[in-house]
């Protein structure tokens, strides 16, 4: 039994620590690229997705991160 739930947390991990870097690669790019970012977005028109792509991109990987974050811990929901 222990076997099993050893495999579980090592799955888990796998899945969790790719979403983890991405993360983290994503916050250091948006600290890295700020100024480049900023200057795309105030030239208007439909610059203004630049943002909202980067938004839904940051949701995704780090959404996806703390929900396996959350499994590694066995926090699960109230049914």
């Amino acid at each position: 039994m222990e076997k099993s739930v050893s495999l579980d947390v090592s799955k888990q991990l796998a899945k969790m620590i790719p979403y983890g870097i991405s993360t983290i690669a994503l916050y250091a790019l948006l600290y890295i690229l700020e100024d480049w970012i900023l200057a795309v977005t105030v030239q208007g028109g439909w610059y203004f997705i630049v943002p909202i792509t980067i938004a839904f991109v940051f949701s995704f990987f780090h959404g996806t991160f703390t929900a396996q974050f959350w499994d590694v811990l066995g926090v699960k929901p109230k049914k």
